[in-house]
């Protein structure tokens, strides 16, 4: 099986994230187990998946949609994170960490977007 994806540097930070997501919800308080983490993490697979989706597609239009909708998911997981943040879930030392992660699969996202000539 081809796997274009893998080759992206954009899918390699976004499951990056998507591990330190699942990692950061482990600790979370069980009464969220259904609620914040469950949608945090939701969230942080869809990032990478949509990449992955796009990537196998046939056309750079398609390419570029789903692209967007990993865009979006990274937009929905930032949110999610900042609440989180808020209710004392995450440390700082954690937010940092997660912070930097964010905006480097949204730089990579974008660049990838203008590169396969998207707009933002």
């Amino acid at each position: 099986m081809n796997k274009p994806h893998k080759k992206l540097d954009a899918w390699a930070s976004a499951i990056d994230l998507a591990q330190l997501a699942y990692q950061t919800t482990d600790h979370f308080p069980i009464k969220e187990q259904y609620g914040l983490s469950s949608q945090i993490r939701r969230a942080a697979v869809s990032i990478p998946s949509n990449i992955a989706e796009g990537a196998a597609r046939h056309s750079k239009k398609e390419f570029l949609q789903f692209l967007h909708i990993a865009r979006g998911s990274l937009s929905e997981l930032d949110t999610q994170l900042e609440l989180a943040k808020r209710l004392e879930y995450i440390d700082q030392n954690e937010w940092v960490t997660l912070n930097e992660l964010l905006e480097r699969v949204d730089k990579m996202l974008s660049g990838l977007i203008r590169h396969l000539g998207g707009k933002l």
